[in-house]
């Protein structure tokens, strides 16, 4: 495929050169080749097809959908097969995070594990302090940041601990722009500088806050786990924007991650009602009444969105699709239990995990379910979908990670050794009709 074209300098180097990966790369080694026209003569160079799922909503705005996995899909994941397990000493209900080839989770054992995500073989692992290790860890420039007790700011490559905060919680920690966000568990909403741990600021809520926060546009969103209040928090200076109401009890508390996608911010609140925000003032769009709130059913589960599309778990063991726009329910598909995971998104599929011990991939334009795992223990943790792989954690203390077997595999595989091959420079015909990319400066460097 080719992607620019170049002038070269007196010296036959050329510069500023910007081409991206097309979508159709699979994960791995691929070349890129720079042909001499004319003449059969280039250079070439060596790159890698890499995803990262660096925290618990995939990016700091906690829409928790995948746009760049192209493995699995609706006619792929029924093939999805055990690649392997690690077992630690308790349930694991925290999220794994997957960055650079290593799985991060934690696990009610008090511990932070680093894998290898290709074999599950142990790295390394931290002892942490407090009594339920809940919290999903975030990865940012070679450092792990995770909430217990304390927040902890580790090497990701040694698990070495750089430096901790004295307040921490069972909230996952949202990491963007050099910023650590997280709130604590008591009145305090917290920013402290992702370097050194410095705070930058605190804003008191009035009201016990434990949601696992989201950042976008310049704002933090996080929410009371005792009362039925919504909070957007400046990013920068931590001043309190507004509060949303839902003018209900505590039972309709906001004790799950918000999700902020295309203007909206997306909510659900214990009772089972689900909203949809305006960012700027906090006034609702629409709001969803689900079953589940008429039934006295709890949620938990933070939403995913994606494609037009918000999903959703609830304690009345149903899984969600709402349209994003207008709040009309799409679909419903119902589980053996209580699902207090929260849903993620990719490639057309929605997985997500059950208290009947199972992980699920659903087709997420009907619900239908594709694939499904039985653990030996309910499913809370959250799933990551990253290069082909599901990485996800049980409550029988397993970590696990999922990948295509069989043909399936084979012809991934296959797929895989073609572009890792490079291409013999004599065999390819530039496309002479792409406009030159970027004015070449004299001196400039080969890129």
């Amino acid at each position: 495929m080719d992607e620019a074209k170049a002038v070269t300098n007196g010296s036959g180097k050329f510069s500023q050169i910007s081409i991206e990966a097309p979508r159709s790369a699979t994960p791995g080694k691929h070349w890129v080749s720079a042909v001499q026209h004319p003449g059969d003569t280039g250079a070439q160079a060596l790159f890698s097809v890499n995803t990262n799922w660096s925290q618990f909503g995939f990016t700091s705005d906690g829409q928790r959908a995948n746009p760049y996995e192209n493995v699995l899909n609706p006619s792929t994941v029924g093939g999805l097969g055990l690649l392997w397990s690690y077992t630690t000493g308790g349930p694991v209900p925290s999220s794994p995070s997957v960055v650079n080839g290593v799985v991060y989770v934690g696990s009610f054992d008090n511990n932070l594990y680093a894998l290898k995500a290709g074999t599950g073989s142990l790295l390394w692992s931290y002892p942490t302090s407090g009594e339920l290790f809940y919290s999903s860890p975030a990865v940012a420039n070679g450092v792990v940041y995770v909430s217990n007790s304390n927040l902890y700011a580790l090497d990701a490559r040694t698990g070495a601990p750089l430096w901790s905060y004295s307040e921490g919680g069972m909230a996952s920690p949202a990491v963007a722009n050099g910023v650590v966000y997280f709130a604590s568990g008591g009145e305090e909403a917290y920013a402290v500088n992702a370097s050194t741990g410095a705070l930058l600021w605190t804003c008191n809520v009035d009201n016990q806050v434990n949601a696992s926060p989201a950042e976008a546009n310049g704002v933090f969103y996080t929410g009371s786990n005792v009362g039925d209040e919504l909070f957007a928090i400046n990013a920068s200076t931590g001043a309190l924007l507004w509060t949303f109401d839902s003018g209900e009890d505590y039972s309709s508390a906001f004790n799950s991650s918000a999700a902020v996608a295309n203007g909206v911010v997306y909510a659900s609140s214990m009772d089972g009602d689900f909203y949809a925000l305006n960012p700027s003032t906090g006034t609702p769009l629409w709001e969803w009444i689900g079953p589940s709130s008429s039934a006295g059913q709890t949620v938990y589960s933070s939403p995913a969105v994606a494609n037009g599309a918000v999903y959703i778990g609830s304690d009345d063991d149903n899984v969600y699709a709402l349209n994003a726009s207008t709040g009309t329910l799409l679909w419903t598909y119902t589980t053996g239990g209580v699902v207090t995971s929260s849903p993620v998104v990719a490639n057309g599929v929605v997985y997500i995990g059950s208290d009947d011990n199972k992980v699920y991939a659903l087709n997420a334009s009907t619900g239908a379910v594709l694939w499904s795992y039985v653990t030996g223990g309910a499913v809370e943790s959250r799933p990551a979908i990253t290069n082909g792989v599901v990485y996800i954690g049980s409550d029988d203390n397993n970590v696990y990670a999922f990948g295509l077997s069989g043909g399936a595999r084979a012809k991934v595989l296959e797929k895989q050794e073609a572009a890792s091959h490079p291409p013999e420079l004599r065999t390819l015909r530039p496309d002479l009709n792409l406009k030159v990319s970027e004015p070449v400066a004299v001196g400039g460097d080969a890129d």
